[in-house]
């Protein structure tokens, strides 16, 4: 199956929609019909695009209302991670581009600043939004524009990270004009949504309501302290009672809802009202979605439709690719299981991503040993820390681009008390569709600065398994480990992984002219890139380093002292394992010889969304591109081009 089989869905209200003020004069019915019509073009346009569906089919009728009551792009609206930005990005100027989604040159798959005016943060990574919105506030506020309204708009997984409490507590004290929608669609303590719930909901929020309720307050305060304060209880306890919020209250928030998310009756007059309230401090609307709204396979089967491949409008079924090798997300997950099965000491963390890690696959045979802890990076680091001075053998699997989130745990907690947490890095390197937000470019150089741990990557999946093993025995010292997004090499896996020799690399292919030193998954273009290398008359070594720290030093020194040209290749940034290897040949005073070390890694710039062999192209680090490399360093110009500019 390749991509949807229908037309594209007739819509002729969104058709005459190409700003948000298009609509502006649309009646509640109106709307009503172009949430409709925006729900169809999503769902058409993903079904080409691969992409977030249910939760842009979650906030239709949400996205339509904001964009219809308030004056964006004056009034800011921040959608949080951006998962559910699809139908914005419709309503915004880009529905021309909605099938580009996600593709090489097309639309980001998040909220991107330089995409649009009408995304004012960029975002990729959850619970950035209230923070980011409360600066947007008090920026306002600064600048004399106290009628700019800002909106951020959250959903339940998000508010599990500290960071959007450490926001919302930052907010309430400062009284900002901020609104803040919380998007709730899993959340077990929401009371029933209904008519009642939106009556009071409009009213709490309605002008009368807050002056009277305003003017209760100033007149408690002619009164002695304990009537007072015994007025604010009150008025917090009622409240609390009818509509639930009293967590929201603490902080500082004035408390709305909950509301049914997709009702344009409910939604429409209480979100005028916060547009049009007096209000002195921030707001939290709470509303209560569905994800996967109005497409019934993905109501269905709401964890199968967040992120989809190409589909089938009319069946749901989705394009699958054809059968492979396992990828390498499961590959770890079985070398864990098999580790785990041998000591029972071993336990797992993942931070909201049991499935993206695969670590599902070891929840369902340990369910004891396996906790997820939510979008909160920095507790699962310290949680998995806490573990390992009481003699377990925690496993910390986070995606390379999220352990960043981590980072002063890792430092402070592990590091500096050099405790034994393994860290499985996961969507190393370069991701395809997701860009450059989800891209794993970092990790080597900061983890590389960090004495006493030990960091390797994985060649390949075989190559993975004996990491996993070597994590598991090294119980003295932090580990890191780095495997890639998408399918192994189809190698025949052992049914165990083997510890290798600490600091240890090995030698694929030998040499006498060029040296290639592999950190990563870059190891089969070198190999390809050896095989050009010898038409051109060019004996070349391939070594794969599998460690950067601690650095196999005889096999780095061998390769500078029996090459002219030492070829450092990994899928990171500068300051990496290229970096490692300068300094350690820099001490020895083997680059005063006439070595010519060239380090190969990431380019110094964001690479965007695309398919993974054309973002390796952007980054030049190919086989093609090792070939130049090494030409031009021996000086053979006329056949080759500077690998780098």
């Amino acid at each position: 199956m390749s991509g949807s089989p229908i037309a594209p869905p007739a819509t002729p209200l969104l058709d005459r929609v190409k700003v948000p003020a298009d609509m502006r004069n649309y009646s509640g019915e109106q709307l009503r019909q172009l949430a409709d019509e925006v729900r169809a073009e999503t769902i058409h346009a993903v079904s080409q695009t691969g992409g977030h569906l249910g939760a842009s089919l979650g906030v239709v009728e949400l996205t339509v209302a904001v964009h219809a009551v308030f004056d964006t792009p004056r009034d800011r609206l921040i959608w949080d991670v951006g998962h559910q930005a699809y139908p914005h990005k419709i309503l915004t100027g880009r529905r021309d581009r909605i099938r580009t989604l996600r593709q090489g040159g097309g639309l980001s798959g998040f909220t991107k600043r330089s995409e649009s005016e009408y995304d004012p943060f960029g975002a990729a990574h959850s619970s950035t939004s209230i923070s980011a919105g409360l600066g947007m506030a008090v920026a306002s506020g600064l600048k004399g524009e106290p009628d700019r309204h800002v909106i951020a708009v959250i959903g339940d997984g998000s508010m599990s990270a500290g960071m959007a409490y450490e926001a919302m507590n930052n907010a309430g004290a400062s009284k900002a004009k901020l609104i803040v929608i919380l998007n709730d669609n899993d959340m077990s303590i929401a009371p029933p949504v209904g008519a009642m719930s939106a009556y009071l909901s409009r009213l709490i929020s309605s002008r009368p309501f807050i002056s009277i309720r305003d003017m209760m307050g100033k007149l408690a305060k002619l009164f002695p302290g304990p009537i007072e304060r015994a007025a604010k209880r009150a008025d917090e306890y009622a409240r609390g009672l009818l509509t639930g919020g009293t967590l929201f209250e603490e902080m500082g928030f004035y408390y709305v809802g909950p509301i049914d998310g997709h009702d344009m009756d409910h939604l429409l007059p209480v979100l005028r009202n916060l547009r049009d309230t007096e209000l002195n401090g921030p707001i939290l609307l709470h509303v209560v979605t569905q994800k996967g709204k109005g497409y019934a396979p993905a109501e269905a089967s709401a964890d199968k439709y967040h992120g989809v491949q190409k589909f089938n409008v009319i069946t749901g079924e989705q394009q699958k690719a054809p059968p492979g090798p396992p990828a390498y997300q499961k590959v770890f997950a079985t070398a864990l299981i098999a580790e785990a099965e041998e000591d029972d000491r071993i336990v797992a963390v993942n931070a909201a991503m049991p499935s993206g890690t695969s670590l599902d696959m070891f929840a369902k045979r340990f369910p004891k040993r396996c906790f997820d802890v939510g979008i909160a990076e920095q507790h699962a680091v310290t949680f998995a820390a806490g573990m390992a001075t009481e003699g377990m053998k925690p496993f910390c699997a986070i995606y390379s681009t999220f352990l960043q989130r981590g980072y002063d745990q890792l430092v402070h907690d592990v590091v500096l008390q050099s405790l034994p947490v393994r860290f499985a890095m996961d969507r190393a390197g370069l991701v395809g569709a997701d860009g450059a937000t989800h891209a794993g470019s970092f990790d080597i150089a900061y983890l590389g600065c960090l004495p006493g741990i030990v960091l390797m990557a994985a060649a390949d999946e075989v190559e993975l398994m004996h990491m996993v093993a070597t994590a598991t025995a090294l119980d003295d010292r932090p580990t890191a480990f780095r495997y890639p997004r998408g399918e192994g090499l189809g190698l025949e896996l052992p049914k165990r992984g083997t510890p290798l020799e600490l600091g240890k690399g090995r030698v694929i292919r030998e040499g006498t002219s060029v040296a290639i030193l592999s950190y990563g998954a870059r190891l089969q273009e070198c190999l390809k890139a050896a095989d050009e290398l010898a038409t051109f008359g060019l004996s070349t070594t391939v070594a794969d380093a599998r460690f950067a720290k601690p650095i196999d030093a005889d096999l780095v020194e061998r390769l500078a002292r029996e090459h002219a040209v030492l070829i450092t290749i990994e899928e990171g940034s500068m300051c990496g394992f290229g970096s490692i290897v300068m300094q350690h040949l820099a001490w020895k005073g083997l680059l005063d010889n006439g070595l010519k070390i060239r380090p190969m890694c990431l380019p110094d710039k964001l690479i965007d969304h695309d398919a993974p062999k054309k973002q390796y192209d952007v980054a030049r680090l190919n086989a093609p591109h090792i070939v130049e490399t090494a030409l031009a360093a021996l000086g053979r110009e006329a056949m080759a081009q500077p690998a780098r500019a």
